[in-house]
């Protein structure tokens, strides 16, 4: 009857015979993304999803993207609220990419540093730490404040250099640390309110 009123928990509501849907509860979790697999929940190809490697008990898709041959820390959700301010262009929080090179690095962190035009849209200028020269190349630590297509390989393409390796390592406050690759683990609500944190102060 129109004003009744039900107890959560207790009374079983039905519309025309059929049960309403129940909520599902808010999952956030974070997966060791491998090289050879595409952000996709399936894949017209028959490629390798991150779908896949996730079996949390209900359906949550990634919060942004890594290309398939590139690997590191990726997020996923069932909360598209959560999701939405994560990739909000004034939200995104800064994102910190393992990145292996080869080619002439005498000159690549002022290069990799430059705040260049991709998309039409001039990017926040980046930070870059040199962490290990190689014999034909280095090891970066580059930290970016989008998530432009493809960014970092086009970061290093205009600063005349050949990724070999890409990792994401840290998102925000959020780090990869010695999750095993292809494993994922829930976040903890102390790393989940400081995301939150920062998505609403970015």
């Amino acid at each position: 009857m129109i004003g009744d009123l039900a107890e959560a928990g207790t009374d079983r509501i039905l519309v025309d015979g059929e049960p309403l849907p129940t909520q599902e509860a808010p999952v956030y979790l974070m997966l060791h993304k491998p090289r050879g697999y595409v952000t996709t929940l399936s894949d017209e190809k028959g490629r390798p999803t991150v779908a896949s490697l996730v079996d949390c008990g209900c359906r949550v898709y990634p919060i942004g993207r890594l290309d398939c041959n590139s690997e590191g820390l990726l997020l996923f959700t069932n909360d598209g609220d959560f999701a939405n301010r994560m990739m909000h262009p004034g939200g995104e929080v800064a994102k910190v990419y393992e990145v292996k090179v080869r080619g002439d690095c005498s000159q690549a962190e002022a290069l990799l540093s430059r705040p260049i035009v991709l998309d039409g849209y001039q990017i926040r200028k980046p930070i870059v730490k040199c962490i290990r020269t190689l014999p034909r190349g280095a090891v970066f630590h580059i930290t970016i404040f989008e998530g432009r297509n493809r960014q970092i390989r086009r970061m290093c393409e205009l600063a005349g250099l050949t990724v070999l390796r890409l990792r994401r390592i840290r998102e925000g406050s959020l780090e990869l640390g010695d999750l095993p690759c292809g494993k994922w683990r829930y976040l903890t609500s102390q790393e989940l309110r400081h995301l939150e944190g920062e998505v609403r102060h970015g």
